[in-house]
């Protein structure tokens, strides 16, 4: 693909997302999300090959039906209550709809299942696009109807979220699959809490964006799709390495880390509210993503010390810009927690 062909992919894809976060009137931020859809379309399928064809094709149907489903419910809401302002949603069918329609966009259980496939047949930097970039139009449209919205089919997805998040990413074995099944755990913890304080699960999303985006440029500056991939990591890097382990246990949300935090969050306001067995179930669920993430931390650090004689340092003659933005996602990851209590006042 050609650099301008490229910017011009890329300068679409940002301006739907604007254009979403930015509306208050339902046909306009119908616009930016199929701006947003149909600018991504030719990111999956550029590498002209079957598996990419298909993830492709998945994501418009679910991506469209999703849409289509958004503008269903605007207009039978507008129908009965005659506005289009997104934060004037009053039908309780519209509602319903509409819940429905963003977990799909979103990829939360029961409609996650187009979510693995797509990224398994996408690059690592289609990907990381997909489980970042692309969540929060969706995300910023839960924010501005979460009075509207239906909390026990929150409260019910994002629960089943976090469980077959956790569940479905134990026996992966390819990247990109585990990335996605803890975008839908992580997304199971941010719905859940939505209905309870929106102020969380800003913070949740933004340090899920941090720590996911960091993760991601470790996968696309050593080529890891798979686990056993991970393993040459060293020779590669050792401080991608040591970083890449860091970030997955904050991620795995492991005290003292950073994304320890959201979760401890989380669980106090599920306490407050008297909701002890959701939080019991959270927590529980928390457990599932955080063997895989420190199985995965443990296969990166399995040559930390390499004693071969054949072992190349090639880290000292590659330097790369991905580099410091992931120190700096790490740092974020390590020194965030310190700053709870001040959150807390």
């Amino acid at each position: 693909m050609s650099p301008t062909i490229n910017m011009v992919i890329l300068m679409s894809l940002t301006s739907g997302t604007i254009i979403t976060l930015t509306s208050h009137h339902w046909l306009v931020a119908w616009v930016g999300l199929e701006v947003n859809t149909l600018s991504i379309i030719p990111l999956i399928s550029t590498t002209h090959h079957p598996r990419s064809t298909e993830a492709a094709t998945k994501y418009f149907l679910t991506q469209a039906a999703a849409s289509a489903m958004i503008l269903f419910s605007s207009m039978i809401n507008a129908w009965q209550t005659g506005t289009w302002d997104i934060t004037q949603m009053t039908s309780s069918t519209s509602h319903i709809l509409l819940t429905m329609a963003l977990a799909m966009k979103l990829g939360l259980v029961p409609m996650h299942f187009w979510l693995p496939e797509v990224l398994q047949g996408s690059t690592l930097s289609t990907s990381l696009i997909i489980v970042t970039w692309q969540k929060l139009a969706p995300m910023s449209l839960i924010y501005l109807t979460i009075n509207n919205l239906s909390t026990t089919i929150l409260v019910t997805m994002g629960l089943l979220s976090t469980i077959i998040g956790g569940w479905a990413g134990l026996n992966q074995t390819q990247t990109r699959k585990i990335m996605a099944y803890s975008s839908i755990a992580h997304l199971g913890w941010m719905i859940l809490v939505s209905s309870l304080m929106t102020n969380l699960m800003v913070m949740n999303l933004m340090i899920y964006l941090i720590l996911t985006a960091a993760l991601f440029w470790s996968l696309i500056y050593s080529e890891s799709k798979t686990i056993q991939d991970t393993m040459m990591n060293w020779s590669l890097s050792p401080m991608m390495t040591i970083t890449t382990m860091i970030t997955l246990l904050s991620l795995g949300g492991l005290p003292p880390l950073t994304g320890f935090m959201p979760k401890w969050l989380i669980l106090e306001e599920l306490m407050t509210q008297n909701l002890i067995p959701t939080a019991t179930i959270m927590a529980l669920s928390a457990l599932l993503s955080l063997f895989f993430y420190l199985r995965l931390s443990y296969t990166t650090t399995l040559t930390l010390s390499p004693n071969t004689t054949n072992t190349k340092l090639k880290w000292r003659f590659k330097p790369n810009k991905l580099t410091s933005p992931m120190l700096i996602s790490t740092t974020i990851s390590i020194f965030f927690l310190p700053l709870t209590p001040l959150m807390l006042l």
